[in-house]
């Protein structure tokens, strides 16, 4: 279990990345939601000890995580956003080199280490191919396959999917799922649709700061009776926008399909709509952002 207490990270030039994340992780997937800048980075940084927190507790089981850092590493899987240089040596003995440098001395040991990874990840039949030359899909897995060394009880990956196609989208997160079963998996992402489907539970960060947290369907719930919809033509969207709390719009067979947030019937056409959770997550920033400009006034 990862728990979190009044987490803060201030930069040197003044800029608060985080405000006070509490937060409680068990085993399995869990999803971070939140658009460019939230904090969702820095927050994975100081969780895998790459930073060090202003203020607050991190504690991983019976682990000091701020205290007791190297017992931390010893036990984490860590694939960030940007997943260094990827040089012109092989799978195999890139994990191999990985795996001593993760303290597994034994020539034997490594080998068994490095062969069940490459099974594991699908890169058994390019292992003695150059890293610099896998697709986008076979360097995340690489990466994943990296983060796996030493069989860690937390990994953490960052924006994972970003440039990979379809295809290589669900493989990757089939085999996340797979590993999720028995550890912590902290999946950071801005794509919704990732967190929907494999995440059993959730939360959204905006400014820094933890804006909701749950079961994606628990959340969906909570937003039932508040979400409306209304098909518009393009160039009366900015009159919406003027007069209510617009959180998305989508096109759909050439017009404007607008989702309203509001308490009760809008009137003027509006229909109430089911939401989901890109409803809830756009919802909740625009909230956060609603708050954030009365903070400011």
């Amino acid at each position: 279990m990862l728990h979190l207490k009044g987490v803060e990270h201030v930069y040197p030039n003044g800029t608060r990345a985080l405000d006070g994340v509490t937060l409680t992780i068990g085993k399995g997937m869990f999803g971070l939601l939140g658009p460019n800048g939230a904090g969702k980075s820095s927050l994975m940084r100081t969780i895998a000890t790459l930073q060090t927190p202003t203020a607050g507790e991190i504690k991983f089981g019976d682990i000091d995580v701020l205290a007791q850092p190297d017992r931390l590493r010893a036990t984490l899987g860590y694939l960030p956003q940007d997943f260094g240089v990827y040089p012109r040596v092989s799978a195999y003995d890139m994990l191999d080199h990985m795996a001593s440098l993760k303290g597994i001395v034994s020539a034997a040991e490594r080998r068994a280490t490095v062969e069940t990874l490459l099974v594991q990840t699908n890169l058994w039949s390019v292992r003695t191919k150059a890293i610099a030359g896998f697709s986008g899909g076979m360097r995340q897995r690489f990466g994943i396959a990296q983060a796996l060394i030493g069989n860690p009880q937390l990994i953490i990956v960052d924006e994972p999917t970003a440039g990979l196609d379809p295809e290589e989208r669900n493989r990757f997160y089939n085999l996340l799922v797979k590993i999720g079963e028995n550890v912590v998996v902290i999946l950071s992402t801005h794509i919704v649709e990732d967190v929907a489907d494999l995440c059993p539970r959730m939360a959204v960060l905006a400014a820094g700061r933890l804006q909701l947290e749950g079961a994606p369907g628990e959340l969906i719930a909570r937003s039932r009776g508040t979400i409306w919809a209304k098909t518009i033509p393009h160039d009366a969207l900015e009159d919406v926008q003027s007069k209510y709390e617009v959180i998305s719009t989508r096109l759909f067979a050439g017009r404007t399909v607008v989702h309203v947030l509001s308490d009760r019937d809008p009137g003027n056409g509006f229909s109430l709509v089911e939401g989901d959770l890109e409803d809830v997550y756009l919802s909740t920033l625009t909230q956060a952002r609603r708050g954030a400009v009365r903070k400011a006034a």
